[in-house]
């Protein structure tokens, strides 16, 4: 009988599912800027499309669930007490759901900005995450830690531009949409403490596809499937496989590293937004400088979190 491989659930582990994070997180991005503007061009809203990609991940979680509860003993992976069940809750109503209506609909509202823009401020999930990480998770922040944030903030700056960036609804949705992840990313790093990541990742897909099919429904967003194509239900199909890969990871990396940690390698993402964006649309070639601030950040942040892995040794 083959055994099954498991990941050690070691820091340096975490940082390497977080820079795997950031990489699918990169393309997400830019492929999501084309589903959503080819669902919302098409005469469906953009809640419909963030429902449909959405529940195309909890079905495949769901299956990767499945696979690894017949490989566990029985019961090892549901929740074990009321609380753990409430913050399982939590992050599936608020990360999987109102998040992700938050986010797209700002998305679509900001069709003429480009997807790194949109990158931009979901990058700023950093920042938050650092505010909420020390008092509720106790997180340490070092020197490499600070120098790591500046030159991530600094460098996405210098990469989008922000020319022509302006705070309207739309931004604001995805600024939303960020802070409850960070929220969401304080509450999930406490229950993987006790809950396999598995679990954590189908009940915030799975309750979340809940949330979204009765907003979506309530509010008539499902009007106009009738008209989309093979290449829209394409696109949701590629973005679902895309999130599922990015909640898989995000986990995996959340369960292992400090949360400050992992979220300042996942900005990393940003870089390869750019890039996808100068290659495929033909955008031109952003900042230089931005690029090497990105990836210096990131650099530091995996210094910063070697070095923790090797006191803690």
């Amino acid at each position: 009988m083959r055994q099954h491989v498991r990941i050690p659930k070691t820091r340096l582990w975490g940082i390497a599912l977080a820079a795997v994070t950031a990489v699918v997180s990169g393309f997400s991005v830019f492929v999501n800027g084309y589903g959503v503007r080819s669902w919302t061009g098409a005469g469906a809203s953009s809640a419909a499309y963030t429902t449909f990609k959405n529940l195309v991940a909890a079905l495949l979680l769901g299956a990767i669930a499945y696979g690894v509860a017949r490989r566990a003993p029985a019961g090892s992976l549901r929740p074990k007490n009321a609380s753990q069940w409430r913050r399982l809750g939590f992050i599936g109503v608020i990360g999987g759901g109102a998040a992700f209506l938050l986010f797209f609909e700002g998305f679509a509202r900001i069709a003429s900005a480009s997807s790194a823009q949109a990158g931009f401020i979901h990058k700023t999930l950093l920042l938050w995450v650092a505010v909420l990480a020390v008092p509720f998770l106790a997180e340490r922040v070092g020197v490499l830690h600070y120098a790591a944030m500046g030159l991530l903030v600094a460098g996405q700056v210098y990469l989008t531009g922000l020319n022509g960036f302006r705070f309207g609804a739309g931004e604001a949705m995805i600024l939303a949409a960020t802070l409850l992840w960070a929220v969401e990313v304080v509450v999930a790093k406490r229950v993987l403490a006790d809950v396999p990541a598995s679990t954590v990742a189908i009940a915030r897909m799975g309750i979340g596809a809940v949330v979204l099919i009765g907003w979506t429904a309530a509010t008539g967003g499902f009007a106009g499937l009738g008209a989309l194509t093979a290449t829209q239900w394409g696109w949701a199909a590629v973005t679902g496989l895309a999130l599922t890969a990015y909640v898989t990871s995000w986990y995996g990396a959340l369960a292992r590293a400090q949360a400050l940690d992992v979220t300042a390698v996942l900005v990393f993402g940003a870089v390869i937004t750019a890039a996808l964006e100068t290659g495929i649309r033909g955008v031109a070639l952003p900042s230089a400088a931005g690029l090497v601030m990105v990836t210096a950040g990131a650099v530091l942040a995996v210094l910063a979190a070697a070095r923790a892995a090797r006191q803690k040794a």
